[in-house]
């Protein structure tokens, strides 16, 4: 007789999360930056590995409050912060997969509701789904400018009543930034609820310059969490380091709920290495900037809808039959995403021979 595991009803019939992963020559469909490590950095990165290895035998350092520290003073940086953001007010995890995995745990589970703005993120309804949260949705602007606005945002928490608010700067898929006034109209109204506002800013250093960080009003809202990574900018993809910074309550709170020992003594030394590299690991981001930009205006010129991105990534159509499109240029070795809504792809900004590569198959299938 064939055993049939016992598992959840709600997980019946589910499939993985994950993106395609082709071996073509032109990878632009998962936001990942192109560009691999130096010789130097992979040497520094090496001793920093090395050092952490002679400990292995012992669980790795739970806290690793310099390393929180470390992130801190970063962040403070990037945005502009008059002082850096103190190592117990930062969490880290492996990946901000994980990072959000920990704040729906701690915070969302039965009887409690979370609320996303669509297009969103496709691993947001999983989170939830995770740990038995009930995940709701409302729609953004029309395209191309999928805007979101604060009444939006306010008549979307008064219909659902959510614990959890997700709000995304850069959204992934659309590339579309949020103000500081919606974010903090956000924060007061779910504060006088009772409720948290996630602001997931994975993509962040990518932004235009003159954009802000929800960051910038941490200090003034006790139910905000912003949540990072250094899969991007960084090009640490492969690392799975992730970070949060919120007010010292929501990170005791995320800890309650954290493996034991869930950040490897391998994964700590990783982020440190990064951090002693960062103007270097950062060097591209200039670029990929000026490219997105050029990108952009490349497929507006050919007609193209095209949503204003503050990521490293744009979202384009419209397409009777995206997926035609989508194996046509995977044919020419380009691979790029289909995701959003129907009739729209997303292409990640890559490296010169990435992009014209990109340029030239479009041209190609779909003649201007």
């Amino acid at each position: 007789m064939a055993f049939h595991p016992p598992l959840r009803d709600d997980l019946r019939g589910d499939a993985p999360y994950g993106a395609p992963q082709i071996d073509v020559p032109h990878l632009m469909n998962v936001n990942e930056n192109p560009f691999p490590p130096s010789p130097e950095f992979i040497a520094h990165l090496q001793e920093a590995v090395g050092r952490a290895a002679t400990g292995l035998n012992r669980y790795p350092d739970r806290e690793f409050l310099d390393l929180r520290a470390r992130l801190g003073a970063y962040l403070a940086a990037d945005a502009d912060l008059p002082a850096p953001i103190p190592a117990e007010q930062m969490w880290v995890a492996n990946g901000s997969n994980e990072i959000m995995q920990q704040v729906f745990t701690a915070f969302g589970g039965p009887g409690r509701r979370a609320l996303a703005f669509a297009p969103h993120y496709s691993m947001y309804p999983e989170y939830a789904r995770n740990t038995l949260t009930e995940f709701v949705t409302e729609e953004r602007g029309s395209a191309p400018g999928f805007e979101l606005t604060d009444q939006m945002v306010l008549a979307g928490i008064e219909r659902h009543d959510p614990t959890i608010v997700l709000l995304t700067s850069p959204n992934n898929p659309t590339g579309t930034a949020l103000s500081l006034d919606l974010v903090r109209t956000a924060a007061r109204t779910l504060e006088e609820r009772g409720a948290i506002l996630v602001v997931d800013e994975a993509y962040a250093e990518f932004r235009h310059a003159g954009v802000p960080s929800a960051l910038s009003v941490l200090d003034e809202h006790p139910n905000l969490i912003v949540s990072r990574t250094m899969a991007k900018a960084f090009a640490l993809a492969g690392a799975r380091v992730g970070y949060m910074a919120a007010p010292r309550p929501l990170v005791d709170a995320v800890r309650v709920v954290r493996l034991p020992y869930h950040l490897s003594a391998i994964a700590q030394a990783v982020a440190h290495a990064a951090l002693d590299f960062t103007d270097e690991l950062l060097g591209s981001v200039a670029f990929l900037r000026q490219q997105r930009d050029e990108l952009a205006a490349f497929l507006t010129g050919r007609g193209h809808d095209v949503a204003q991105s503050d990521s490293n990534f744009i979202l384009f159509g419209t397409f009777a039959d995206r997926r035609a499109v989508f194996e046509a240029l995977l044919q020419r070795g380009v691979l790029i995403r289909e995701v959003g809504p129907d009739g729209w792809l997303r292409v990640s900004v890559g490296s010169a021979e990435d992009n014209q590569a990109f340029r030239t198959a479009l041209e190609e299938i779909d003649p201007a």
